[in-house]
């Protein structure tokens, strides 16, 4: 049997990942979108008005990276500040009808890079990719894999 060289499983791993943001970051660079917003933008279309701090969170960086990131998308018109009407001191973030009209390229932006990156792969595989990425995720987020598991089956 061969003997596996430690590290390779990660490094495949980081050097996958690395490639395929680099071929999403070319895409939507044609649309006018650095690395990072496509990913506020996608939150916010899923679920509008969300504070910076929630922004944050979701997408796992910091909230000094997301309020540069929010400043430069409205001054790109594509998001909109307001102030919460419970706290003043609080803002939501919303998307624009110009930022929702660009929804369409970033969701086409992704679509594109994951045919990309599954190409040769059969319907079977790519379902136990997913499941594997997703155990993996589970592993170094300390969420239940049953969970996950049970997420992944009722997408099907």
């Amino acid at each position: 049997m061969a003997k596996t060289n430690k590290g390779a499983t990660m490094s495949r791993l980081h050097s996958a990942a690395r490639l395929s943001r680099t071929a999403l970051a070319a895409r939507l660079l044609a649309h006018g979108f650095y690395a990072g917003q496509d990913q506020i933008m996608i939150s916010l279309n899923q679920e509008d008005g969300q504070t910076p701090g929630q922004l944050a969170s979701r997408l796992g960086v910091r909230p000094p990276t997301i309020t540069k990131t929010i400043n430069r998308l409205q001054a790109q018109g594509f998001l909109d500040k307001k102030a919460s009407d419970q706290d003043a001191r609080q803002a939501h973030i919303f998307l624009t009808e110009s930022g929702r009209d660009t929804i369409k390229a970033i969701e086409k932006s992704l679509r594109k890079t994951e045919k990309q990156a599954l190409k040769g792969l059969d319907k079977k595989e790519q379902k136990s990719l997913a499941k594997l990425l997703a155990r993996i995720e589970a592993n170094l987020s300390g969420a239940v894999v049953d969970e996950v598991d049970d997420d992944l089956d009722s997408e099907e």
